[in-house]
């Protein structure tokens, strides 16, 4: 919701860094008021409550007084906020040459994604203040740049299209696994991901790793419904009712990987897309042909290496070859992830796999100690229980 009322302001006053300001004031507002009753329209109260911030900022810079007035005279009740492909557009100015690409990265996620600077920091494995100041010295640039709310001449999208489906994993992938608060998953992030990815696809209909993308967005949500018990608890894939998994998710997410694959080297998003297809054809986790699945990451390591990327392959590896090989993969990954929970969560897994419980256990309750999802951590402390009864 915060990002489409930033667009629709971005694009009528085209201030970006005073717009953003003045949305994050509006969601400060909105948590102090909303408690007591949520408004009809959630959206164009936000809107007439930003609308105002900026009125009074530019009234306090003595700003020019026709401006004012055209602001202050705007009508935002229900209805009348456009539906304009905002977020999409949003995100190409974010991606602007002027910026290096981390920083592009950073104001995307904090614009268009709406996500906080302590979760966007976790993304990177970077501490919260190193990430506010990669925020701030973006939107100084974008302004710098006089960057303008309008999307770029299809000559320089090419350029930006990288950060933007980088961006869009990102977003995607904080609403599938939170890294923090009461919930595991942020449908909200997830759906806004996919929505945004699927006009991504419409404007740029020959970019291959665009539909790979949205094909793997597809895929990862179709399991949504099995991912939890009804209080919350995460379920891990192996277990999941695959009864419930949302068919017609996935076969358009296959139909999507068929229609790009063989049309040129895959990139990474066609390779972990294909690695959640081999997921989705498995009638259950006894059938999952994990040798396929370690070829593709095999694969997808050499495309685009990273610790993340060994850390999942080290599982596929301890599925084929057993856990002593997968936990051979995890020695040296600890500088990289050492900070976050989910290198010590592998670790309790093969631990546990080859029946090392005391190891086990130390690994799992390191993991929880880390984790600022809620969800996580609970399902964490009950490994620990469970590895106490071996």
């Amino acid at each position: 919701m915060a990002p489409q009322v930033l667009g629709v302001l971005a694009r009528t006053h085209g201030q970006f860094d005073a717009c953003e300001d003045a949305v994050q004031e509006a969601l400060l507002e909105a948590s102090l008021q909303w408690p007591s009753g949520i408004p009809d329209n959630p959206r164009a109260w936000l809107m007439a409550v930003a609308s105002r911030r900026l009125v009074d900022m530019w009234r306090s810079e003595s700003a020019r007084r026709g401006r004012e007035e055209r602001v202050a005279a705007m009508d935002f009740q229900a209805g009348s906020v456009p539906e304009a492909d905002d977020a999409l557009t949003l995100m190409f100015l974010c991606c602007h040459p002027a910026l290096s690409a981390p920083s592009q990265l950073a104001l995307t996620l904090r614009a268009v994604g709406g996500l906080t600077t302590a979760e966007i920091a976790s993304a990177f494995l970077v501490p919260e203040a190193t990430m506010g100041q990669r925020i701030s010295r973006a939107k100084q640039g974008i302004q710098k740049a006089g960057a303008t709310f309008s999307m770029p001449p299809a000559s320089e999208r090419k350029a930006r299209l990288g950060v933007v489906l980088h961006v869009l994993y990102l977003i995607f992938n904080e609403g599938y696994a939170a890294s923090s608060g009461a919930s595991l998953q942020r449908e909200e992030l997830t759906t806004e991901a996919i929505r945004v990815t699927r006009l991504l696809v419409a404007v740029a209909p020959r970019e291959l790793e665009a539909a790979g993308l949205l094909a793997l967005m597809l895929l990862t949500d179709s399991r949504r419904a099995a991912r939890t018990l009804p209080d919350g608890t995460p379920v891990p894939l192996a277990e999941q009712d695959r009864s419930i998994w949302n068919r017609d998710q996935i076969k358009e997410g296959i139909a999507l990987l068929s229609s790009v694959l063989g049309r040129g080297a895959p990139g990474p998003y066609q390779l972990q897309a294909a690695i959640a297809a081999v997921h989705a054809e498995a009638a259950s986790d006894e059938e999952t042909d994990w040798p396929q699945i370690l070829a593709l990451y095999t694969v997808l390591e050499a495309v685009a290496p990273s610790p993340v990327v060994t850390l999942n392959r080290a599982v596929a590896v301890a599925m084929v070859h057993g856990p002593a090989a997968g936990l051979e993969l995890l020695v040296g990954l600890e500088a990289a992830l050492g900070r976050t929970h989910r290198l010590d969560a592998v670790r309790g897994h093969l631990l546990e796999m080859s029946g090392s419980y005391a190891e086990a256990r130390a690994a799992y309750l390191s993991a929880a100690k880390k984790t600022g999802s809620l969800p996580e951590r609970k399902y964490l402390m009950g490994k620990v229980a469970r590895m106490d009864e071996h």
